[in-house]
C-alpha cells in the first residue's frame, strides 16, 4: 500500500490523519461529544475522506485536485463531515454549533492547512519538509505570520502552472 523507499508516498494516511485530527478536535472543545463518539466520528471521517481522494491524490504534482480536496463550511455544511457526524447522532444544526461557520480545510499531499474565517491567517497543520518538490515556496506558519504581522495571503500565491 505504500511506497516508503524511494519514490514519493502513495499513501494518504498522515495527512487524513492530520485533517482527522483537527476536526474532532475542534469538536471535542466544545465539551459536548463523548470521548467514544468521537471515535465513532474520526473512523467515519478517515474512511470517507480516504474513499473521497482515492482517485484525487497526486504525490508527484501536490496542488493538483486542490479544489476537490478542500473541506469547506461557509454557512453550508460539507457534505463529508456531515455524513460523518451522522453516524454518531449528531444533526445538522448541532454541528452548526460545534464547528466555525467559516472554515477551509486543504489537504494536500506533504501538507494539511486551514483557515478559520474568510480573512484569518492560513495555518499549517501538517508539513512532510523532505519530501516536498524544490519547486514549492517556504511556506509560512500561522505562527510566523503572527511574528511577521503580515495579513492573510490567499491560498492562490502557491499555485503553479505546468504545460
Amino acid at each position: 500500500q505504500s511506497q516508503r523507499r524511494g519514490g514519493p508516498r502513495a499513501d494518504m494516511v498522515p495527512e487524513i490523519a492530520a485533517a482527522v485530527g483537527f476536526v474532532s478536535s475542534l469538536l471535542r472543545t466544545r465539551g459536548c461529544v463523548s470521548e467514544q463518539q468521537l471515535q465513532v466520528f474520526s473512523g467515519a471521517l478517515r474512511e470517507a475522506l480516504a474513499e473521497h481522494y482515492k482517485h484525487h491524490w497526486f504525490p508527484e504534482k501536490p496542488f493538483k485536485g486542490s479544489g476537490y480536496r478542500c473541506i469547506r463550511i461557509n454557512h453550508k455544511m460539507d457534505p463529508i463531515i456531515s455524513k460523518a457526524a451522522s453516524q454518531i447522532g449528531l444533526s445538522l444544526p448541532q454541528l452548526y454549533q460545534l464547528l466555525p461557520s467559516e472554515l477551509t480545510l486543504w489537504v494536500d499531499p506533504y501538507e494539511v492547512s486551514y483557515r478559520i474565517g474568510e480573512d484569518g491567517s492560513i495555518c499549517v497543520l501538517y508539513e512532510a519538509t523532505a519530501t516536498k518538490p524544490a519547486s514549492s515556496y517556504g511556506m509560512l506558519t500561522c505562527k510566523n505570520q503572527m511574528m511577521l504581522g503580515r495579513t492573510s495571503p490567499s491560498k492562490n500565491y502557491i499555485m503553479t502552472v505546468s504545460s
